[in-house]
């Protein structure tokens, strides 16, 4: 190990050791019975936010101009592991357009979790392709990534023509070149409001494999209420329906509580031996909500599901284990914001990557976990 990679490992213990903030005071604790959960996470406060906007330019193919792509805010990221680093894809938006900006995905690389080297260009953009019509202008959103058993690395994302939002994919098999595979909703949902996909994986080792159930791969998705599609071989995906031929809710917002107003998929689920976890968002109301937390908030909860059947929810936590209260959290484009979206597990520990009041990156640790759960 070299000079400077023994020093960040020390920093990134220390920082890991001295840090708490990610764990709620006494009416937000997580309850003592979810062993099932992943925690605690812990905020590395010294080092956040670890990205913010900069003044990179790219010519976007559809303006034909010069575009400072990522001036404006860059948040909400996803992250993978490949060769004994961490690829950070996040979103980042402009100043132009008439939809606070458009967005595209970046991507950043590092070695410890924490410092990262930005690629000059997206990676992940609107153009003139049959896409268009779908990202353009509000652009392309909120990243999610896996592995699949064959190392092609699938994406969902969510393309904004300025109206509604829908759920996409996309893949790469060296995580900087990327195929568009178009939408996920087809048929009478192509219009449907839709985003924020959560494939179904396993952990080996550093890395999250998409993970097949009774012959099935899975997906967690929305914004309001979670529901879950399935796909025989990742790119084309069929929601599943309740009797009345609507999508099924496996996920519901809860009244009086952090989740109050919407609950929103966070990273990828995660098959353990207790069950399916997923990491999600929850918004509280303005009314009626969580009365210890400010009206609009962003909160990170958990929930498990049947781990043979991902349509039944088996437990939850009753109380968030992330929550805004730093600066550049409360305060931004969107105050009141934790947005938890990147997990990787890396050399012994999970790292969280969330977006801060939609202007910022920031990140949280748990350490002294095994290799697989």
């Amino acid at each position: 190990m070299s000079r400077a990679r023994t020093v960040v490992a020390s920093l990134t213990s220390l920082l890991i050791g001295l840090t708490s903030c990610g764990v709620p005071d006494e009416k937000g604790a997580f309850d003592n019975d979810s062993t099932w959960a992943l925690l605690p996470f812990n905020k590395l406060n010294e080092v956040n936010p670890i990205l913010q906007a900069s003044d990179g330019v790219f010519i976007c193919p559809i303006l034909k101009q010069e575009v400072k792509w990522e001036e404006k805010d860059v948040f909400n990221p996803a992250a993978i592991v490949r060769n004994g680093a961490i690829y950070l894809f996040y979103r980042a938006e402009d100043t132009i357009g008439k939809h606070a900006g458009t967005s595209r995905i970046g991507l950043a690389i590092g070695a410890d979790g924490i410092h990262f080297t930005r690629m000059r260009e997206p990676v992940l953009y609107p153009a003139e392709d049959f896409m268009k019509v779908y990202e353009w202008e509000g652009g392309i959103e909120d990243p999610r990534i896996v592995e699949s058993e064959m190392g092609t690395y699938i994406m969902t994302y969510t393309a904004y023509d300025g109206k509604t939002a829908r759920l996409c994919l996309a893949s790469s098999t060296d995580l900087l070149n990327w195929t568009k595979h178009g939408l996920v909703l087809k048929n009478q949902f192509v219009d449907q409001w839709s985003k924020s996909g959560a494939i179904v994986t396993r952990q080996q080792g550093n890395k999250v494999i998409a993970e097949k159930i009774n012959g099935k791969y899975w997906m967690y998705f929305g914004d309001t209420d979670l529901f879950v599609a399935a796909s025989d071989n990742l790119i084309e995906w069929e929601p599943i329906l309740d009797e009345n031929g609507n999508l099924k809710s496996v996920l519901a917002p809860r009244p009086g509580m952090f989740d109050s107003r919407l609950v929103e998929s966070g990273p990828f689920a995660l098959r353990t031996e207790h069950g399916i976890l997923l990491l999600y968002n929850g918004m509280n109301k303005d009314v009626d909500g969580d009365p210890g937390l400010p009206p609009g908030a962003y909160c990170s909860g958990q929930a498990l599901f049947d781990s043979n059947d991902p349509t039944q929810l088996i437990d939850r936590m009753n109380n968030y284990f992330l929550k805004p209260d730093q600066p550049y959290e409360i305060e931004g484009q969107v105050n009141q914001v934790c947005f938890i979206e990147g997990l990787v597990p890396f050399n012994g520990q999970w790292f969280l990557y969330y977006g801060t009041a939609d202007s910022k990156i920031g990140v949280a640790v748990m350490s002294n976990v095994p290799d697989a759960l």
